[in-house]
C-alpha cells in the first residue's frame, strides 16, 4: 500500500543545518524535516511554506517526512502542462476569499454605519478600513521577516491591532498571504477577537444593547 500523503506548514528552517518541523495540518506532533528529503526543489524551503510529505521512521524509530515537496514549486510544475486549469483554481480561491471577506465584514458594516446614523458616532466606521489596512501591513511585513529570517512581530502586537478592528484585514491576510493561518494557538485568540467583534454588533442591531448593558452591570457589581 502506498504511504499516505499528508500536508502541514513549515514553522522553523535552519537553513544553514538544512531541516526543523513541520506543523501538520490535523494539529498532531510536529514532524521531521530534512532537505534531503524533498523532491523537486527549485529553491531553499522558508518559514510558512506548506509541504506535502509521507511519513517514515529513522533508525532511532522517530517519524520523520520523506518524498516531501514545497507545494507551490509543485503546483508550478504542474501548471506548465495545464494552465488553463491553473488560472481558474486561482480566480476561483480569489472569488472565495473575497466572498468570504465580504459575508464577515456585512455586520460589522452595517453595524458601524447604523451607529453613525443614530449617534453621530463615525469612529468604527472610520477605524474598521484603516486598522484592516494596517494590520494587513503588519502582517505582509511579519512574513517577509520570517523569509528573511530577521526579527518578527510580536504576535500580541498583531492581535492587538485585530482588537482595535483590523481583524478583517487579519483574516484577508491569513488567507491571501497564507501567513499564520496554521498555528493553532493563534488561530484561537483571532477567532475570539473576530467572535467578540461580531457578538457586539449583533447585540447592538438586534437585541437592543442588552448583552452590553448586562455586561456593564457585572462588570460595575465587580
Amino acid at each position: 500500500m502506498k504511504p499516505a500523503l499528508h500536508k502541514g506548514q513549515l514553522i522553523r528552517w535552519n537553513d544553514n543545518r538544512g531541516f526543523d518541523f513541520i506543523q501538520p495540518h490535523d494539529g498532531s506532533q510536529k514532524v521531521f524535516l530534512h532537505i534531503t528529503a524533498l523532491k523537486d526543489v527549485n529553491r531553499r524551503p522558508q518559514v510558512d511554506d506548506f509541504i506535502c510529505y509521507q511519513l517514515t521512521a529513522s533508525k532511532d524509530g522517530k517519524v520523520r517526512a520523506c518524498n516531501a515537496y514545497i507545494e507551490e514549486v509543485q503546483s508550478k510544475s504542474l501548471s506548465s502542462t495545464a494552465p488553463k486549469k491553473s488560472i481558474s483554481k486561482t480566480v476561483d480561491k480569489s472569488l472565495s476569499l473575497a466572498l468570504q471577506t465580504l459575508l464577515l465584514s456585512l455586520l460589522p458594516g452595517l453595524g458601524s454605519i447604523h451607529l453613525a446614523l443614530t449617534t453621530g458616532n463615525p469612529i468604527p466606521l472610520i477605524l474598521y478600513p484603516v486598522m484592516s489596512l494596517i494590520t494587513f501591513l503588519l502582517y505582509a511585513d511579519d512574513k517577509s521577516r520570517a523569509q528573511q529570517g530577521g526579527w518578527r512581530r510580536q504576535e500580541k502586537t498583531l492581535h492587538l491591532c485585530e482588537f482595535m478592528g483590523g481583524w478583517l484585514g487579519a483574516f484577508f491576510a491569513q488567507q491571501k498571504l497564507r501567513h499564520k493561518s496554521s498555528k493553532v494557538s493563534y488561530q484561537i485568540v483571532f477567532w475570539l477577537i473576530a467572535t467578540l467583534h461580531i457578538v457586539f454588533w449583533l447585540d447592538w442591531l438586534f437585541f437592543g444593547k442588552a448583552l452590553i448593558n448586562l455586561f456593564l452591570g457585572i462588570v460595575s457589581r465587580g
